[in-house]
């Protein structure tokens, strides 16, 4: 009898660790497949996933015998709090444990971005030398705005910080007199997409915030700013930030993650041919180090639940 389920990529060595002590299922590719999922899970006592796994409706029906949930990440949007507290189920993400690999893809992409230099592939192999047409931008001395101010956002602060930014964020959560607005301006949502060079996005997806980076906030920001979303596609409008790239409102963007992911070619449609763009698979938090750090730290809160230590 399996006693865990695990729907996508975990760090082998950590999987290991867990079959030192329980029956472990571990594919990869197994939430793509909710016939056999719900199969598997009818009966396990902790199941363990990242974002593309639905931790809600049908799945956690199946799942009669349900205790833990292990989440490879720190984003719950996927998961239904409210049934699982109801149900007394243990939910454990991984707080903290990919922070240094998101804050790194948004500092290299801010540099990527501003300096230009590193869309000439196409034009080099053709023979041509554009220097004079790819001087691009320092990311010293520009402003990081940060919507949304968590644990996140603050190592972002002080990475921009080191790199010679100025830091502005926006969060109405934290209070203004919490030690974490020491050099940093606290600004509302409108001026700090007015003022920012760089704007790096850091909610949670909430029916708050859905749709928060609309039409309406993209006027508001300077031409030459460039953008950067590490945190949940639902909170932007995908089809407004389009426009501002290809309407020339906007200097350049990346996404990491999508409203629908994984995104598909259908949906991919949407950003061919968008200037200035870099589109990857929701990757921000996924590097080699992170990957061990995240699901070591799961695997271990995983087993101290079935134990009965937590």
């Amino acid at each position: 009898m399996t006693d865990i389920v695990i729907t996508e990529f975990m760090d082998e060595a950590a999987v290991a660790s867990l079959r030192e002590r329980y029956a472990v299922h571990h594919d990869p590719e197994l939430f793509g497949k909710p016939e056999e999922l719900a199969r598997l899970v009818a009966t396990v006592p902790a199941l363990i996933v990242r974002n593309q796994t639905q931790v809600r409706g049908d799945l956690l029906a199946a799942a009669k015998n349900l205790k833990v949930v292990g989440r490879l990440g720190v984003g719950l949007d996927n998961i239904d709090m409210a049934a699982c507290a109801a149900r007394e189920i243990k939910v454990f993400p991984a707080t903290g444990a990919n922070s240094l690999s998101v804050v790194e893809y948004v500092i290299g992409t801010a540099m990527t971005l501003l300096r230009g230099a590193y869309f000439a592939n196409a034009a080099m192999l053709a023979g041509e030398f554009p220097k004079t047409k790819l001087i691009g931008r320092e990311i010293a001395g520009k402003r990081m705005g940060l919507v949304g101010f968590g644990a996140i956002a603050r190592d972002v602060a002080r990475h921009a910080q080191a790199l010679g930014m100025s830091v502005a964020a926006y969060d109405p959560y934290v209070p203004a007199d919490a030690p974490a607005w020491q050099g940093v301006e606290k600004l509302e949502l409108d001026a700090l997409l007015s003022t920012s060079d760089v704007i790096s996005i850091h909610l949670p997806l909430t029916p708050e915030t859905r749709g928060v980076i609309g039409a309406a906030a993209f006027a508001r920001m300077k031409p030459d700013a460039i953008l950067i979303n590490a945190a949940r596609g639902g909170v932007m409008d995908e089809a407004e930030l389009v426009a501002a790239l290809k309407g020339g409102r906007l200097a350049g963007a990346a996404l990491d993650v999508f409203e629908q992911e994984p995104l598909k070619a259908d949906g991919a449609k949407l950003f061919a041919g968008t200037p200035n763009l870099i589109l990857t698979p929701h990757i921000a938090g996924n590097t080699i180090e992170s990957n061990g750090r995240v699901s070591g730290l799961v695997a271990e809160r995983v087993i101290v639940a079935l134990e009965g230590r937590a």
